[in-house]
């Protein structure tokens, strides 16, 4: 039976290397579907995405391909298929909902395990759609009590990434290094301005004439980890603090979801700080 899968090839970069890794794929009589790659000149670092399709056996590609890339190649043999995610929320409705549409509907490319929150006001909303829903308090919790509990609850599932669909508490970095770029998060502005708590407020006292949504990896620099998908919403004298945030909480769910589809699909590579996307 044909087998089709994606590689992800990130490496030093060096002299042949498209030449070397397709000639993997020639030999084994692979076809190549799709191919993209690019060179970071500025730090000399190679990245390519490959979909090919044909008879292989996973392991021994992997190998092959291993023999032929510079000695710290990260390389990962894909097989197409939905990936599992867990969701974290608190009291918006928006980001949640529209992945919860999105999966309903087919169109999310993923298997939601379970959402969890720290307050009970989208439960209802959770179980509509037949997904389980855990409500973790934080009240007379430290932080890292309350996080303790949260772990717990992510660590019976097994999964691919955690989406902050809106959670509003921030990660302590014991939190964040046990899914180290597992963790992607909305935020409402368009990074890095107007970080942390009201930015539409802190937009429209500075006057600004386009706000924005920005998805991003999480690392412990607040609201600065790499940035996966941005998109901006083009405001006037007229906007209310208020009706700036109307309007970008429609800009979140849109980018958000974009940047889903992306990490998804296997698009997307850390890079430093940065991401390479194809």
């Amino acid at each position: 039976m044909e087998n089709r899968a994606r590689v992800l090839i990130d490496c030093k970069d060096a002299k042949g290397l498209v030449y070397k890794i397709s000639k993997v794929f020639y030999d084994r009589d692979l076809n190549i579907d799709n191919n993209r790659e690019f060179v970071d000149k500025e730090h000399g670092r190679f990245f390519m995405r490959t979909v090919v399709s044909g008879l292989f056996d996973t392991q021994e590609l992997l190998t092959e391909l291993k023999m032929i890339t510079p000695e710290d190649a990260h390389i990962r043999v894909i097989e197409p298929k939905d990936k599992k995610i867990i969701l974290m929320a608190t009291k918006e409705s928006h980001a949640l909902g529209d992945i919860l549409i999105r999966h309903a509907d087919g169109e999310l490319g993923a298997q939601i395990e379970c959402v969890i929150a720290n307050h009970d006001t989208l439960k209802e909303l959770v179980e509509r759609f037949d997904i389980p829903f855990f409500h973790i308090p934080a009240e007379d919790l430290s932080r890292e009590e309350h996080e303790r509990k949260v772990m717990e609850c992510i660590d019976q599932y097994t999964f691919d990434y955690i989406v902050l669909a809106k959670y509003m508490r921030i990660l302590t970095p014991v939190f964040v290094k046990a899914y180290a770029q597992k963790i992607i998060n909305i935020h409402h502005s368009f990074l890095p301005a107007f970080i942390g708590a009201n930015p539409y407020k802190q937009a429209f006292d500075r006057g600004v004439k386009i706000i924005g949504a920005t998805a991003h990896f999480v690392t412990n620099d607040l609201d600065a980890g790499p940035i996966i998908a941005q998109d901006v919403i083009p405001v006037n004298h007229r906007f209310s603090w208020k009706d700036m945030q109307r309007a970008g909480r429609d800009g979140e769910k849109i980018v958000l979801s974009r940047a889903l589809a992306l990490v998804l699909h296997d698009r997307v590579f850390v890079n430093g700080n940065k991401t390479v996307i194809f």
